[in-house]
């Protein structure tokens, strides 16, 4: 698999912003100017950001004209939300078999959930949106590596049959491999590799891993989401939570309490 993506002439070259930006999350000692130096260094995103941070979305009444007024005005989490958001999706080029929007739809769905739920097991909420906005790039870099096959399995699915077990027999590896192995390819931290591998079996590597765990929780709130709005948990992977240490009544209200934010979502897609 680090073969055919080494091979691969058509990936997604990541900014070199976004590593960066993604390194400096684990140290709380970044300075904002040192921040706003790293965003600044690429104008195209910087442009985006401005133009984003002035929409009538955030309804900001003071006008951002520089990265550092919209770390003062946005704060940093935001601000770094934003840029990682804008990078990822002007780097990701559509396959002719791959419906790019739908995909992106999905992973902010997912991020948005994960990022809410952070607290509740004490994890960094931007590492966990980031996981979050990265958790399906392996079924990105299957129908970049094979668009035809990639297709044929998408058609399996919508006749039932299971997307990772599919991807096994025809593949060897399914997408949450694919997706860690390019995650790595791309020089993002083990906690992000880590949680795409194993997000549909947050304690399969022998320890729970927290971000793994959010992903998993995000997907639940996405597959039962009429329920959890109802107050109906009956589907909530309840082992999972004790396992985690997080408080199941914090759980439920936390869940209950998430609202989506479709203009954020379409806001991203639009840049």
């Amino acid at each position: 698999m680090k073969q055919m993506i080494e091979q691969a002439t058509n990936l997604p070259s990541i900014p070199q912003v976004l590593q960066k930006l993604i390194a400096t999350m684990n140290d709380e000692d970044t300075s904002t100017d040192k921040l706003a130096t790293i965003i600044s260094n690429d104008q195209t995103i910087t442009a985006k950001v401005l133009r984003l941070a002035n929409s009538v979305h955030f309804g900001r009444q003071r006008k951002v004209g520089s990265v550092k007024d919209a770390l003062v005005v946005l704060g940093r989490d935001t601000l770094r939300t934003l840029v990682l958001s804008i990078g990822l999706v002007s780097s990701f080029k559509a396959p002719a078999t791959f419906d790019l929007n739908a995909f992106w739809r999905r992973s902010f769905m997912l991020a948005n959930r994960a990022k809410w739920l952070a607290k509740l097991n004490k994890s960094d909420p931007e590492i966990a949106y980031t996981c979050g906005l990265l958790h399906g790039i392996g079924e990105y870099l299957i129908h970049i590596i094979e668009p035809e096959l990639a297709k044929t399995i998408d058609e399996q699915v919508e006749g039932g049959a299971a997307r990772r077990k599919t991807q096994l027999e025809l593949f060897g590896f399914d997408y949450t491999m694919a997706g860690s192995e390019l995650a790595r390819y791309w020089k993002f931290p083990d906690d992000i590799a880590d949680a795409i591998l194993w997000q549909q079996q947050p304690a399969g590597s022998g320890a729970l891993l927290p971000y793994a765990t959010l992903l998993y929780l995000a997907r639940y709130m996405i597959l039962y989401r009429e329920q959890v709005s109802a107050g109906n948990f009956d589907e909530l992977p309840v082992k999972l939570i004790h396992a985690a240490h997080m408080n199941l009544d914090d759980t439920y209200s936390r869940m209950r309490d998430f609202t989506e934010d479709n203009e954020d979502i379409m806001a991203m897609l639009q840049q």
